[in-house]
C-alpha cells in the first residue's frame, strides 16, 4: 500500500516538476568520457569503445530529470572545440584518467587554460577522477593537488573519483546530478573547503 502511495505522489510531483540541464563533458582522450556517458545512458560498460571524433550529444533521462550532455573529443585536434560547447552549460564535467599519472600535468594544464576562457567565468566545473580501480590511481585528495583546483576561486568547482568500469559512484554520481535543485558545492564540497 505504501509503494502505492509513493507512485502516487511521484507521478503527481512529475506533473508539476520537471527538470533540464545541460553539462559538457570534457577531458583528454582515453580518459573515459564516452564510457561515462554510456555508462550513465544504459548502464552498461563495454571494453571496445571507440575514441569520439569531434562530438556527441546524449540526452538522459533519470526521473523527471532530462540531462543533455556534449561529449566532446580529447585529441589536440579538437580542444579548440571545447570552449564553443561549454559555454551556456549548466556545468563542465571534466574528465580524469586518475591512472594515468604521465597525462596529469597535460590535464591540468588543459582544464586550467579551459577555464580561463572570459566567456566561460563563473560556470561550475565537477572534475572526475575515472579508472579509480586501477593501482596507482590518484584519489580525490591527489587530484586537488596535482591539477591545483584550490587554485579555482572564481566558480563552484569539485572533484569526485569514480570507476566507469566498476560502476563505482556511478549511481551516486547521476543522483547527485539529477537532483539539481542543489549546487554542485551542496552535492559534493567545495574544493577550497577542503
Amino acid at each position: 500500500m505504501l509503494a502505492l502511495v509513493a507512485r502516487v505522489l511521484e507521478w503527481l510531483r512529475s506533473l508539476f516538476w520537471k527538470e533540464e540541464m545541460e553539462l559538457t563533458l570534457v577531458g583528454l582522450q582515453y580518459s573515459g568520457k564516452t564510457t561515462l556517458l554510456t555508462v550513465l545512458a544504459s548502464g552498461q560498460f563495454t571494453e571496445d569503445m571507440i575514441p569520439t571524433v569531434g562530438f556527441n550529444m546524449r540526452k538522459i533521462t533519470k526521473g523527471n530529470v532530462t540531462i543533455k550532455v556534449w561529449d566532446i573529443g580529447g585529441q589536440p585536434r579538437f580542444r579548440s572545440m571545447w570552449e564553443r560547447y561549454c559555454r551556456g552549460v549548466n556545468a563542465v564535467v571534466y574528465m580524469v584518467d586518475a591512472a594515468d599519472l604521465e597525462k596529469v600535468e597535460a590535464s591540468k594544464n588543459e582544464l586550467h587554460s579551459l577555464i580561463d576562457k572570459p566567456q566561460l567565468h563563473g560556470i561550475p566545473v565537477l572534475v572526475l577522477g575515472n579508472k579509480r580501480d586501477l593501482p596507482g590511481a590518484l584519489d580525490e585528495k591527489q587530484l586537488i593537488e596535482k591539477l591545483n583546483l584550490s587554485a579555482i576561486q572564481d566558480r563552484e568547482i569539485c572533484c569526485y573519483s569514480i570507476s566507469c568500469k566498476e560502476k563505482d559512484n556511478i549511481g551516486k554520481l547521476l543522483f547527485l546530478i539529477a537532483s539539481s535543485l542543489c549546487t554542485l558545492d551542496q552535492m559534493f564540497g567545495n574544493i577550497n573547503d577542503i
